[in-house]
């Protein structure tokens, strides 16, 4: 995809803040020089309670994620169940410009067959809060340091990219989890270590501390997987990216445990029409992606989702229509900082109801061929308003001609 950059929060695409681009905003952006993503969807999205893939299904969705440009697909936990390693067998066979990883624990055998599945890397697991360990594992912190040198020496025997993933990292003491990550690195195996803060408990500040505290220490390659407990999952993931975060490990629509992971969409659109960051996926696909997901996984998303909810492109607001009447054909992005072909969209839906006006009435009374004038399509207005005031909801076509009728008819008699 190419733009033009002389005016980067602009183009024939996207309309932004130029203020996301002035000096005094940016001087401490450290980004590397290529950002990919790492999807998820298949494993941690599948936790979030009630979804289930089945394997013709996680299939279907990593050919579609492989066709977007996503960089690597997580496509399961082998070790869960037969089902879930028959899947990402068969996803290696399809041979994918994807690259495959699966996910591990910090168990010998996990690795063994992460690796006979013939995936090209493996996201291994362990955690790293003394807590959680203590708590949550009751296992002493020794054991856990133990199977991480052990399980990462195996995966680097085995030819493995392995990425060391901490879970509950950022509830951890960090010098206790950095000499866990160092001692790991050096006794066993790590080609790159994950950045995770699994209970989506940073702010973006934090973020942006953690991330620079972690290069000081380890110099191996950056990646990224936070949570959006408390909806800040792609704020933080994209000021750790501006810190120096390489990889994003994100979800289609968000889907995770609990509150869901960093969602896809909204985190590659923020850093390419803000930041300048370009992850190099077909953005006119992220929709087609989006609605697969949306119907296997059988979830609802909020009609205001940006770029993928039912109603991110739909006016009822009077005022609106106007704006999309004067400036919509020309100027696009005059009414919506994106596009909405860009993100795979189609132009904006017009609907009828209590907050509309009287440019609604000029275009629905176009669409349908109704032949009102001015007084009349004052008069049908309010007759709208009160009709979708009483229904408690937008009125449809049929019921937008019944009241187009009703005042004619009675202009007609008086």
């Amino acid at each position: 995809m190419k733009e033009e950059r002389s005016t980067p929060w602009k183009t024939e695409n996207w309309f932004v803040s130029p203020w996301n681009y002035v000096d005094e905003v940016r001087k401490d952006f450290s980004p590397p020089k290529r950002v990919k993503i790492h999807d998820v969807t298949l494993r941690d999205g599948e936790q979030q309670a009630g979804i289930i893939f089945t394997k013709d299904e996680k299939i279907r969705i990593a050919e579609k994620l492989a066709e977007l440009g996503v960089h690597r697909i997580e496509a399961g936990m082998p070790a869960v169940s037969r089902n879930d390693e028959a899947a990402i067998r068969e996803i290696v066979k399809r041979k994918l410009p994807s690259e495959i990883f699966c996910f591990c624990r910090c168990v010998v055998s996990d690795v063994a067959l992460a690796a006979d599945c013939g995936v090209n890397g493996i996201v291994i697991e362990i955690p790293s809060s003394a807590h959680l360990i203590e708590k949550g594992y009751k296992w002493p912190l020794e054991k856990a340091i133990d199977l991480s040198i052990k399980a990462t020496a195996y995966a680097k025997e085995l030819g493995l990219y392995t990425v060391f993933f901490t879970i509950d990292a950022t509830r951890s003491d960090l010098d206790w989890l950095l000499n866990l990550v160092q001692q790991v690195a050096t006794e066993g195996h790590m080609d790159a270590f994950t950045l995770v803060d699994t209970f989506g408990v940073l702010c973006p500040q934090a973020a942006t501390y953690f991330t620079n505290r972690v290069r000081e220490r380890i110099s191996k390659p950056l990646e990224i997987h936070f949570h959006s407990d408390f909806g800040l999952g792609v704020a933080n993931t994209i000021n750790a990216v501006m810190a120096g975060g390489e990889v994003i490990h994100s979800t289609v629509l968000g889907i995770g445990e609990r509150s869901g992971n960093t969602p896809m969409e909204e985190t590659v659109m923020a850093l390419l029409t803000m930041y300048g960051i370009d992850v190099g996926i077909d953005y006119g696909k992220l929709n087609e992606v989006s609605q697969l997901v949306r119907n296997l996984a059988g979830v609802q998303i909020p009609s205001c989702r940006p770029f993928i909810g039912d109603g991110a492109y739909t006016i009822e607001s009077g005022i609106v229509t106007g704006w999309y009447k004067n400036a919509y054909e020309d100027h696009p992005t005059t009414l919506y900082p994106v596009r909405p072909q860009f993100v795979g969209r189609d132009d904006p839906k017009i609907v009828m109801g209590k907050k509309s006006g009287i440019d609604n009435i000029w275009v629905w009374a176009s669409r349908l061929g109704i032949s009102i004038n001015d007084s009349e399509a004052l008069e049908l207005v309010q007759e709208v308003k009160s009709k979708s005031y009483e229904l408690k909801r937008v009125i449809t076509e049929e019921e937008f001609c019944e009241l187009a009728g009703q005042v004619k008819n009675r202009r007609c008699s008086q």
